[in-house]
């Protein structure tokens, strides 16, 4: 059904629940896909790959050293980090952080991730409101030049 502003006081109050065939995605780290998203940005990113309308799930890695491309998006993020320290670079604002905190990043604020160590890998989750936004036809997002 499609409703529009007029429509609004007769949406119905009540929800039905839709449970998808696929509830589980098993091995997220070994998904073939992986490699292609990686390659695109620039640094090991695997996606969780589930029927979530809203919300987005992608494990990121950098290797030691590395620092991720300056980009940003019209979705917001929420790094959990797991594994390393670093600091992500949010427009001017350094944020530090390590194995166990969690990062927020804005809509459309430029972004940089840097792993601090010269040894070891960090490893993330980062939650996104991307599938919303492009239920919405409003995702963007820009790397810089």
């Amino acid at each position: 059904m499609h409703y529009t502003s007029k429509d609004f006081d007769r949406t119905t109050p009540v929800l039905g629940v839709e449970v998808p065939s696929r509830l589980v995605h098993a091995d997220v780290e070994n998904t073939a896909h992986a490699a292609a998203f990686s390659a695109e940005r620039k640094h090991p990113v695997s996606v969780v790959d589930l029927p979530s309308k809203t919300i987005s799930v992608t494990i990121g890695g950098l290797e030691p050293g590395q620092t991720a491309s300056k980009h940003r998006h019209t979705y917001e993020t929420i790094l959990y980090v797991l594994e390393g320290e670093g600091f992500t670079m949010v427009e001017e604002r350094r944020v530090e952080w390590k194995a166990g905190d969690a990062v927020y990043i804005p809509a459309w604020a430029w972004h940089q991730h840097t792993n601090r160590s010269a040894v070891n890998r960090c490893k993330y989750v980062a939650c996104e409101n991307a599938p919303l936004m492009q239920n919405l036809n409003a995702a963007l997002r820009e790397e810089a030049p």
